[in-house]
């Protein structure tokens, strides 16, 4: 079997894929936010139970939470303790940062807590310039004072960073050499290593947030191999990064800050497996229990985005410059926001209805599930007959309508609402904030999301896809089979990444063509052979060369793709800033900043979306039930999705139930099942 594990904020999903019959098998347990790995090994025993000789498990891939949970001050996943090592006079550069406000007419704004206290920043004598040429030299009785200094702190990890060290790091490597020897022990990064770039603030930020996370995910990975050791699982682990690709366990220590966006981006890996069928132009819309993301699919390819802001604040879905701890890693560039089934409504001091951010999540849940009474966008949705009310996952999860009837109702008598109109305000308020989110990763990028097809997962996606997509002018939706585990099928789609970079800082035309071409292919080489030990068939490796651009003077870059000829990285790039920023300077001189290579590898044949499992017993038995469509409540026709024809188009309102979501058909839309997917289409007016 081939198995992924995604663990979300409410539920841990497992998907397995059995060689004998290539129907996948479908798990989900509540996720255990303080121990993460003990949710997902609950999916895995409930998994092998199920066999009295379990097959023998041949690919594990894993995505988690952890780092971002981590960031956010979980209880449970405290961060280690980091000593930074830098050039003197700049210990305080990782609390300088940039002079950016995340809240512009806050006076009292405050900056995120550095990751590193002042009295543990510790500096050596030692200076470089831009060009990596030695100004001072490496003092080494200042690198002996502060080795001696580490010694009596004895942190878990150190970071170091120096002046310049992207452009020549003989001095870091000496740094690192002498604090290896004085502590054996301790977790050291250096930002040569990690994030060869110029700008120093972001630089020492992407090594200290590494350094940080290294000994919480070390013991992550390694109690969760140990674990599956004991369950007999040989299969080496494979961790979801935040770009899309996969890193065998063992390889992602040296990097343990690309796991922060980890969860969401298998979602955009599954929803990219779909293109062709539905189309090379997608929206991937996922909400689950706590959160809804959004990113876009172009081509067949998530887009990606070079760097981000970890735990940072978001305000309607976009991300607030100032607010996190820059990260310089390539992640699956999505907009998120809090709303989700378990997002929780309330009314302000003025009385107004709000939604969220505080969500639920997992424990208590929900007030269907029988633990709390604050109401939700799950108890909204049982209350408007949308969800059934009285169970879920086909039967698994008994839930209580009366307590959803009387949280709603609670929230109805504060608004001098009726019970219907309090919920279906709750709703009306998370389909607007969710439309927005989607309005971000098309219109504020330069695309029009009418020219896209919305792919709806997550348990919540198909039942508010309809609502979303009118507000965007959308017209077609696709809901992939066990849409409620959706991005658990994209551990299974996802390849192997690898990613290598060499600053350049060259006018284009001043570019050394062999200097570039053999950086180029050292970096092929090194990427190959990080993949090939991974697991990767060598043979099939392919490698994408890229420069990271801009005209001389900016102070960001766009990729775009390398070739040798001047002409047309000139084109490439100025049709790329004609895209995003909607004009181009024909003129002006280009800089390439940057060099960066992508490598892809499979460790075996990748497993695409998942297939129907085909109808039970019962599949063929519609009912109907009482469910608000607009105005009133009206009798809907509520089937199983295997009860649905292939070819045979049917017109909303309808509501369709499977094990692990329920996709609402809107008046005005028409559904249709084409193999594994259903098809939803706005009807002519």
């Amino acid at each position: 079997m081939r198995v992924g594990i995604d663990i979300g904020g409410t539920f841990t999903d497992l998907v397995a894929v059995g060689s004998w019959s290539g129907r996948p098998i479908t798990i989900k347990v509540p996720t255990t936010p303080h121990e993460p790995q003990r949710g997902a090994m609950n999916a895995l025993r409930s998994l092998l139970d199920r066999y009295p000789d379990p097959p023998e498990i041949e690919f594990l891939a894993h995505s988690t939470t952890i780092a971002t949970n981590a960031l956010l001050g979980q209880v449970g996943l405290e961060i280690a303790r980091v000593v930074l090592v830098t050039t003197e006079g700049f210990r305080d550069v990782i609390e300088i940062g940039r002079q950016n406000r995340s809240e512009v007419y806050n006076l009292f704004v405050e900056r995120p807590r550095p990751l590193v206290a002042r009295e543990d920043r510790l500096t050596v004598v030692e200076r470089l310039d831009h060009n990596g040429v030695v100004i001072v030299p490496l003092d080494e009785a200042s690198l002996a004072r502060a080795c001696d200094d580490l010694h009596d702190r004895q942190p878990e990890a150190v970071a170091v960073c120096l002046l310049h060290a992207y452009a020549n790091d003989a001095h870091e490597q000496r740094v690192a050499q002498a604090v290896r020897a004085r502590l054996p022990n301790a977790r050291i990064t250096v930002s040569s290593q990690i994030d060869p770039q110029y700008r120093e603030y972001e630089r020492f930020s992407t090594t200290v947030v590494n350094a940080a996370l290294a000994p919480l995910v070390e013991r992550y990975l390694s109690r969760l191999t140990e674990e599956l050791a004991r369950y007999g699982v040989r299969a080496p682990l494979y961790v979801m990064r935040s770009d899309g690709g996969m890193a065998e366990a063992s390889h992602i220590l040296a990097r343990p800050a690309a796991l922060i966006e980890s969860g969401p981006a298998s979602g955009a890996v599954a929803a990219a497996a779909l293109a062709g069928r539905a189309g090379t132009r997608l929206l991937s819309f996922d909400m689950g229990g706590t959160t809804a993301k959004a990113g876009t699919i172009v081509d067949g390819i998530p887009q990606v985005a070079g760097e981000f802001e970890a735990a940072g604040r978001t305000h309607s879905g976009r991300a607030l410059k100032g607010s996190g701890y820059p990260v310089r890693f390539p992640f699956v560039d999505l907009a998120e926001i809090s709303a989700g089934g378990g997002t929780i409504a309330w009314t302000d001091a003025a009385g107004a209805l709000r939604v969220g951010p505080l969500s639920a999540g997992a424990d208590p849940g929900p007030a269907c599930y029988g633990k709390s009474d604050r109401p939700t966008v799950t108890d909204a949705n049982v209350v408007l007959g949308r969800l059934n009310p009285q169970h879920l996952l086909g039967g698994d999860f008994p839930i209580d309508a009366w307590r959803s009837q009387s949280a709603i109702d609670t929230l109805a008598r504060k608004l001098e609402a009726s019970l219907e109109r309090a919920a279906v305000g709750v709703i009306r308020l998370v389909d607007d904030a969710m439309a927005n989110v989607l309005r971000i990763v098309t219109i504020e990028r330069g695309l029009d999301p009418r020219d896209f097809t919305l792919v709806a997962f997550g348990g919540g996606g198909p039942l508010h896809a309809c609502a979303v997509s009118h507000e965007l002018g959308v017209r077609r939706i696709v809901v992939p089979s066990h849409p409620g585990l959706f991005s658990a099928f994209g551990l299974l789609a996802a390849r192997l990444h690898c990613n290598e970079l060499r600053p350049v800082l060259r006018s284009l035309r001043e570019i050394d063509d062999a200097a570039v071409e053999s950086a180029f292919a050292a970096m092929e080489r090194h990427a190959g052979n990080a993949l090939s030990a991974q697991g990767a068939d060598r043979n099939g490796i392919q490698f994408k060369r890229e420069y990271d651009a801009r005209y001389r003077g900016q102070s960001f870059e766009l990729p775009v793709a390398y070739a040798r000829a001047v002409a047309t990285v000139e084109s490439a790039f100025a049709l790329a800033h004609r895209a995003r920023y909607g004009y181009d300077v024909p003129d002006e001189e280009i800089e390439i900043v940057n060099a960066r290579l992508t490598a892809y590898g499979t460790v075996a044949e990748t497993t695409g979306v998942p297939e129907s499992t085909g109808a039970p017993a019962h599949a063929s038995r519609v009912t109907e039930r009482s469910v608000w469509t607009g105005e009133t409540f009206e009798p809907v026709a509520v089937l199983p999705r295997e009860a649905l024809m292939p070819g045979v188009r049917r017109a909303g309102p309808l509501v369709v139930e499977e094990y692990d979501s329920t996709t609402y058909v809107a008046p005005g839309w028409s559904v249709t099942r084409e193999d594994e997917l259903l098809l939803l289409e706005a009807m002519p007016r």
